[in-house]
């Protein structure tokens, strides 16, 4: 068995009037969410594994990737610490943004999501089950406003 790597990336997918992408877990209905996905030992570095899980989960390949250099380190949840080494209680997660011109319709994986949505950012804060991407979509409207592209 190949373990996962105990380090992620989180994709915050907007657009310039910040709105964002959530989509739903289909291994757990109700648990929406921004783009996540574990790295992989063939990904060349954590802005790799943000495009490839954007292009697994999402399907959308135009638009800006920023990573935000911000990290979260958080306990992984005791029903998936079987997908990782022995002894391995925590994971470090690392967020990017990925802004595209305007909504559009995802490409999901069934396996993975069963459905999408696009909301304000504040919606979305309420919507999502994470309390790392809660806090990313906070920091979405602070980020994109400092940079003046915030209406």
């Amino acid at each position: 068995m190949t373990f996962k790597i105990p380090e992620s990336v989180l994709v915050v997918v907007h657009t310039p009037a910040l709105e964002v992408l959530l989509i739903e877990r289909a291994a757990q209905p109700g648990f929406w969410q921004s783009v996540t996905g574990s790295r992989e030992p063939d990904d060349a570095d954590l802005a790799a594994t943000a495009w490839r899980e954007l292009r697994e989960e999402t399907g959308l390949a135009t638009g800006t990737l920023t990573d935000w250099r911000l990290t979260n380190r958080y306990e992984i949840w005791p029903q998936w610490r079987a997908r990782y080494a022995p002894g391995v209680t925590h994971n470090t997660e690392h967020v990017f943004g990925f802004e595209v011109e305007q909504v559009a319709v995802a490409t999901l994986d069934p396996a993975e999501h069963t459905a999408q949505l696009w909301l304000p950012w504040q919606e979305a804060m309420v919507k999502v089950f994470s309390p790392t991407n809660r806090d990313a979509l906070w920091q979405l409207s602070r980020r994109v406003g400092r940079r003046g592209s915030a209406a």
